[in-house]
């Protein structure tokens, strides 16, 4: 079933998150934010949303970076009953697709729950005060890719957010899978 996001809280600050990286390093959105904001996306390896955007997602990310803006994962999921996101599959995932950008793993899923993350992927974008921007989704894909020629939705909102500081007001919600919540 299909999970999309809540509308934009346009000013919503960054919750701050202290999480290791695939690379072996610690990472916060402050290490993270470029000098024009900082995307923080929640992602998974399993998931065939992330699964069909994953190349332009990297490709969307290093662009962004040209314009100033930091990007980071983040997967939450519970591992021991989706060991296809296990940190080990992290780092096999971020390779094959050639990520760019810090991808991090959130066990407590402590992070998720302060930014309100619902699916995969989740996409929150930041100016430079750590003000939310966007809250939408990369394009038109699901669980197939989007046609090439499809709006670069994302990009174009951070991009708005390098120049101006701030998102565009109109932004279509991301759909994706739930996060996959541990049991109590």
């Amino acid at each position: 079933m299909a999970i999309s996001t809540p509308i934009c809280d346009f000013g919503w600050k960054t919750p701050v998150f202290s999480l290791p990286g695939i690379d072996g390093q610690i990472w916060t959105p402050a290490r993270a934010m470029g000098p024009n904001g900082l995307l923080v996306m929640f992602i998974c390896n399993h998931c065939p949303y992330v699964q069909a955007i994953a190349p332009r997602l990297a490709r969307d990310c290093k662009e962004l970076a040209d314009l100033g803006i930091g990007s980071i994962a983040i997967m939450s999921n519970d591992v021991r009953r989706y060991p296809d996101d296990s940190f080990e599959n992290m780092k096999v995932f971020s390779k094959s697709h050639d990520f760019s950008f810090p991808y991090v793993i959130d066990e407590s899923q402590e992070t998720a729950r302060a930014y309100n993350a619902v699916c995969t992927p989740d996409f929150f974008g930041f100016n430079r005060n750590f003000e939310l921007q966007y809250r939408g989704r990369l394009d038109s894909s699901g669980k197939n890719p989007a046609p090439g020629d499809s709006k670069r939705e994302l990009f174009l909102a951070m991009r708005q957010v390098a120049e101006s500081g701030q998102g565009p007001l109109e932004q279509i919600p991301s759909m994706g899978c739930s996060i996959k919540w541990r049991e109590a």
